[in-house]
């Protein structure tokens, strides 16, 4: 009998996406997924110390595995995706191995790990067979890491600088996706917008929307998520000609008041944002449009959380992502006082979710 694994992920698309090719790295080398955790070979759980509620859910699954541990003294544990280094500390007795995604693409079945050899970009490309989970929906990352050290967000300590991936790679993985009868493509990265391709610095995130754009077959192209710093005009032309574009975009707002989005280190203007909705919608009339934010930041005053209330009235999203705001440590925010409450921060959110389903 071949060895089984069980993958439990957490998180955001790019690490759906990761764990997809890790389990493809896994199918490779005899593994068989198993829905059955207890009678896995190998757990591999992908985690997010991006929101602390995703952490908790990893802390949900270390019992049981303690527990399958006692029965099965030969049962492998690697936990992996986005941890911050109090996270690693926290899981790593609990794990036989807590290390970056990148380092399992040398996964063997004996359990042994070795650095891949290639450049941190292509580490996760595709092998000669991918495996998919997904039937129409499919992930194609085109960068790892940010540069932009949002005063909240731990993906720069996470998964490091930015690395943009080739773009003939992605046309080339993106060729095979299509071919194989996926009718959605999301293009994924931290910051698309900030997409330059290291062989050719000519070919940025609206050239390589083009190209995708201009391949054979019947699908649709998602992307996520820009910053609306630096979301051009060029790139807005290039959704509308691109008959492809699903029409939907995320544009993260974060928060409606200027001084907080100072101290969140979003290095636009609330008037900027507004100015730049307009824009996309004038260009493109049919678009939809989601944003994230978050509510009760450190220091967030009643008055200021209404500002953004005042921009979900004006702007009138189709969807929105509302987090509650947590300390993720390591952040710049984790040196400010959380001073506002639980309750009153869950009170904020039924106030955007109730102005969003009063459309």
């Amino acid at each position: 009998m071949g060895m089984k694994y069980y993958i439990a992920v957490f998180g955001c698309q790019v690490n759906f996406s990761d764990a997809e090719r890790v389990s493809a790295i896994l199918e490779s080398q005899k593994y068989k997924e198993t829905s059955n955790i207890a009678e896995a070979d190998l757990i591999l759980i992908v985690m997010c110390s991006v929101r602390q509620s995703a952490v908790d859910r990893v802390f949900g699954l270390v019992e049981k595995i303690r527990e399958l541990k006692t029965t099965n003294y030969k049962l492998q544990t690697i936990l992996t995706g986005c941890i911050l280094k109090k996270d690693k500390k926290t899981f790593s007795d609990l794990f036989n191995y807590v290390l970056p995604i990148s380092e399992l693409i040398n996964l063997k079945r004996a359990n042994k790990f070795f650095r891949g050899e290639s450049a941190p970009s292509e580490r996760l490309s595709p092998q000669k067979k991918l495996y998919w989970r997904a039937k129409e929906k499919a992930y194609l990352p085109i960068s790892n890491g940010c540069n932009n050290f949002c005063s909240y967000c731990v993906v720069p300590y996470t998964r490091g600088r930015l690395v943009c991936r080739d773009h003939k790679r992605i046309l080339d993985e993106a060729k095979e996706l299509v071919k194989n009868g996926f009718r959605e493509l999301w293009l994924l990265g931290q910051n698309v917008n900030d997409y330059s391709s290291p062989s050719d610095k000519s070919v940025g995130f609206a050239e390589l929307l083009k190209m995708v754009n201009n391949l054979p077959e019947n699908f649709k192209i998602f992307f996520m998520s820009p910053n609306p710093k630096n979301f051009s005009d060029k790139l807005i032309t290039t959704m509308k000609n691109c008959q492809k574009f699903s029409r939907y975009i995320n544009l993260p707002v974060q928060s409606g008041d200027n001084e907080i989005l100072k101290k969140m280190n979003r290095p636009y203007t609330l008037q900027q944002y507004i100015a730049l909705v307009k824009k996309i919608r004038k260009t493109i009339p049919d678009i939809n449009l989601s944003t994230d934010v978050i509510v009760g930041f450190p220091g967030e005053t009643k008055k200021q959380f209404e500002n953004t209330a005042k921009l979900f009235k004006k702007i009138k999203f189709n969807i929105a992502y509302i987090n509650k705001y947590s300390i993720r440590w390591g952040t710049a925010a984790s040196k400010m006082e959380d001073d506002v409450p639980w309750a009153e921060k869950k009170r904020r959110e039924k106030v955007l979710i109730d102005i969003i389903n009063a459309k």
